[in-house]
């Protein structure tokens, strides 16, 4: 079993708009994951991306840990091996991971909440492409978002005054190779995004699964020329679980494949701190009560990073 495939050049169309938009949303509903082809994002870029991203890990241990800082919870800049775990696991994953976020002016109100990003001097090139492949998310992942409104009877353009400016967040992650029998066979345990939207692409090795409807682990895969999308936690909630954040995980590869690395490029697309998580009126009937606790996106954030250990 594939996960869906679903063109968003169609979504520009104005006579095919609206099959998009029913297509992209029973997707949603239905399994939480598709495949995104036309995403606008240009593969040069990604190329260029995955280039400068395998060089930064390939740095010594004692350089990249240069560029961690512990007060920011991960969320710019380097974290080392075996700080993220997921929620309700205490083994951390197999994983080291470097992050990007919003680009905010030193003037902008946003300034306090927002870190500035971190520069590496030993790759110059690393941190502009990680800024230009993140402006290109946010334009993808905003016309999804529109399309996800209205699917849900809501207008067009209502995420956009949350997301505009929010703090979405692009990461690069470095899976080393195996070098012994490990304790398990995940890379990455079980677990779901805690955002509205996740965009991940061309991982450089099979391994990413996501659990379908019968409970049953299916390979997550897509073209080269496509991108993964998926739901996140908190546009579950904003839905009161019309849409699904669906469960999913990074397996070892096969043993002959144990020497080989693992990279992914996930970005996660979040809105600003304040926006409203309480689930929408048009989501809750008899059949469906109201489900959640109102929360706001940036009280939500934080309790899931003390969750998976990035915040203490």
């Amino acid at each position: 079993m594939s996960i869906p495939v679903v063109d968003l050049a169609r979504f520009q169309n104005v006579h095919e708009k609206a099959d998009f938009v029913n297509e992209l949303g029973l997707a949603f509903e239905k399994v939480g994951f598709v495949a995104v082809k036309n995403h606008g994002i240009p593969n040069d870029l990604i190329t260029q991306l995955y280039k400068h991203v395998q060089s930064f890990f390939s740095l010594p241990d004692e350089v990249k840990r240069s560029y961690e800082i512990p007060m920011l919870a991960g969320q710019r800049g380097y974290t080392s091996f075996g700080k993220e775990h997921a929620k309700g696991y205490d083994a951390p994953d197999l994983k080291e991971f470097f992050q990007f976020g919003q680009i905010v002016t030193n003037d902008s109100p946003l300034r306090a909440e927002y870190p500035a990003n971190v520069f590496v001097d030993e790759v110059p090139d690393f941190t502009p492409t990680l800024e230009t492949t993140y402006q290109n998310f946010e334009t993808c992942g905003f016309q999804l978002l529109q399309a996800i409104a209205l699917y849900l009877g809501l207008d067009e353009q209502y995420f956009n005054q949350h997301v505009t400016k929010g703090n979405s967040i692009l990461r690069a992650i470095h899976y080393p190779p195996i070098k012994q029998e490990p304790k398990t066979s995940i890379r990455a345990e079980q677990h779901e995004d805690i955002n509205l939207i996740t965009l991940l692409v061309g991982a450089s090795a099979d391994g990413l699964q996501i659990m379908n409807m019968q409970n049953e682990w299916i390979a997550a895969t897509a073209a080269p020329d496509q991108i993964v999308v998926n739901v996140g936690d908190m546009l579950q909630r904003l839905t009161n679980n019309r849409l699904k954040s669906t469960t999913h995980r990074v397996v070892n590869p096969p043993r002959e494949m144990w020497n080989s690395p693992r990279f992914s490029i996930p970005f996660f697309l979040h809105p600003k701190s304040e926006m409203s998580l309480a689930c929408l009126d048009s989501c809750i009937d008899v059949l469906h009560p109201k489900f959640y606790e109102d929360y706001t996106a940036g009280q939500y954030l934080e309790e899931r990073l003390s969750e998976i250990g990035l915040k203490k």
